[in-house]
């Protein structure tokens, strides 16, 4: 079975006895039209995933981006903390490909606070870029 769609959080590296494994979880989107309806209705599926080929991958999945797994379903059934029987339905995951990367900066780990040398440069950076021709609308 494939799937693709959107990671919703940063993926996260755990410990399953000796093996590692990476946990991610993606949003699916679809939209139907009702018998009956003149309007579409969008439904949006949570699929949990769990890769145990390679641990590394998981600097690569980052919320927002765009991912194709293959694998297979599985099932997850225990009791709650209240008693009741909770299931999910767990996505296995034997082959991965990002399509989309997400690329984040984030100034407080690169850039230091209150550097006027630094504001500056940021500053040219960003004059610079409006001008280049890969921002334009077409």
């Amino acid at each position: 079975m494939e799937i693709t769609g959107r990671v919703t959080a940063d993926a996260v590296v755990r410990k399953a006895g000796e093996k590692e494994v990476v946990n991610f979880s993606i949003a699916v989107n679809d939209r139907y039209k009702p018998k009956g309806s003149a309007e579409y209705k969008e439904v949006t599926v949570y699929i949990n995933c769990s890769y145990w080929l390679s641990v590394k991958t998981a600097e690569y999945i980052k919320k927002g981006a765009v991912v194709q797994v293959s694998g297979r379903i599985g099932q997850h059934v225990y009791i709650n903390n209240e008693g009741n029987p909770v299931g999910s339905i767990d996505f296995h995951v034997n082959s991965l490909s990002i399509l989309v990367f997400v690329k984040r900066i984030d100034d407080d780990q690169n850039v230091e606070k209150g550097s006027a040398k630094n504001a500056k440069s940021r500053k040219a950076a960003g004059s610079a870029n409006e001008n280049t021709p890969d921002d334009l609308p077409f």
